[in-house]
């Protein structure tokens, strides 16, 4: 499967467990093919389509599967970028919704993922990952990719909600979308807090690079916002 390069496309490439060696992509008009092709017909899970933290609860029940479908869509073909695909062999294998934490409405009506303090952050809201390929470093690797993208967008800090497993139980792949603390901390992220036995909020530093997010998109595509 041959892809076009786009003219903002942040290229990353890491190798993980088992040699799966990733390249990352933002999302762009001219790969929503590998979106659809990645989450298939249930949108990845139960017609969410990654809308879940943009929307009011109530509009994305009304609308879960095709409704959701063609929001983000809209998003993206607006020019707007919502997160990483990562490809293994030329194949859409995982996906990374990464964006402004105010970006996610939802976040904020949340009890347990309210805001920590007033800092602006990034947030790393979702991980996908196509079952063949799961349990092979991909997360870690999306994770990776989601650093080095809020770092070339002058992003400060970086933030992600995880779910913690409890004791040795495994979660199933529909309840950990968030991740698993594990992986983040596997690449550098620490917890900030926690107001829920297994939901921690953890962050990372980033770093004080020039220029802000705001100033680098001047005249470069919108990342992550939904179109109004």
């Amino acid at each position: 499967m041959k892809l076009r390069r786009q003219p903002y496309d942040f290229i990353d490439s890491t190798r993980g467990k088992l040699d799966i060696h990733l390249e990352c992509h933002p999302l762009t008009k001219a790969r929503w093919r590998d979106f659809e092709l990645l989450f298939g017909k249930n949108g990845a899970c139960g017609g969410c389509w990654c809308m879940l933290w943009r929307l009011p609860r109530k509009q994305f029940d009304a609308q879960k599967g095709e409704g959701n479908r063609k929001a983000m869509k809209a998003i993206v073909d607006s020019g707007t970028m919502p997160g990483l695909l990562g490809y293994f062999d030329g194949q859409p294998v995982g996906w990374c919704a990464v964006a402004p934490r105010d970006h996610y409405p939802a976040l904020n009506r949340s009890r347990i993922l309210k805001p920590v303090d007033d800092q602006p952050c990034w947030s790393v809201s979702c991980l996908f990952v196509h079952r063949a390929y799961r349990k092979k470093g991909v997360s870690t690797q999306l994770l990776r990719a989601a650093i080095g993208y809020v770092r070339t967008l002058g992003g400060r800090i970086l933030e992600a909600y995880p779910v913690e497993p409890k004791g040795d139980k495994m979660i199933p792949a529909a309840f950990a979308w968030t991740g698993i603390p594990k992986a983040f901390e596997s690449v550098g992220f620490s917890e900030v807090a926690r107001r829920s036995p297994t939901r921690p909020i953890m962050r990372y530093n980033c770093g004080t690079l020039k220029p802000t997010a705001d100033e680098s998109l001047k005249g470069r595509k919108k990342v992550g916002r939904v179109a109004s």
